[in-house]
């Protein structure tokens, strides 16, 4: 099904693991920051309704979503942090500038969740649009922000 006729953060919760001793670092791209924000604020909240304690939730800035690599290695290096949320927004343009963004923070993400053996969530959106990019953060396709904490979670049962 395509994402124009569905909620996005339609997501199973069951056997969800208990996080109250967790600790979560959410590494938040300035850039697009209506977007971001809004992400931030469904990840925080959907980790929060699951047992995390607000004060085991780091947030962290940076300055774009190039940049959420560098970020996530620096706080998945910490031993007392459980799991890297990293949340951006990268909006397709005229040029390939969005390619060579979208691929080297995918790869980036993935090579910290390895190096660390810890859960790093790519929480970036990467929409054709602001209003795709609005669309995906609290509008009518649901927050990615809601699905990386709840992805985040998950892995940590693993």
């Amino acid at each position: 099904m395509s994402s124009q006729h569905k909620n996005l953060s339609d997501f199973s919760t069951e056997s969800l693991p208990a996080i109250q001793d967790k600790q979560f670092a959410v590494v938040v791209s300035e850039w697009n920051t209506e977007v971001t924000e809004a992400l931030f604020q469904g990840c925080v909240a959907t980790l929060l309704a699951h047992g995390a304690q607000a004060e085991y939730i780091h947030r962290v800035q940076v300055p774009g979503s190039f940049e959420l690599s560098l970020g996530a290695q620096k706080l998945a290096q910490k031993p007392e942090i459980d799991a890297v949320i990293c949340l951006g927004c990268v909006i397709q343009g005229e040029t390939r500038h969005f390619d060579f963004i979208c691929d080297a923070v995918a790869k980036g993400i993935t090579d910290v969740s390895l190096k660390y053996d810890k859960p790093v969530i790519f929480g970036v959106l990467t929409p054709n649009s602001q209003e795709q990019a609005m669309d995906r953060a609290g509008g009518k396709h649901g927050n990615k922000g809601d699905e990386a904490a709840i992805t985040a979670i998950k892995m940590l049962a693993i």
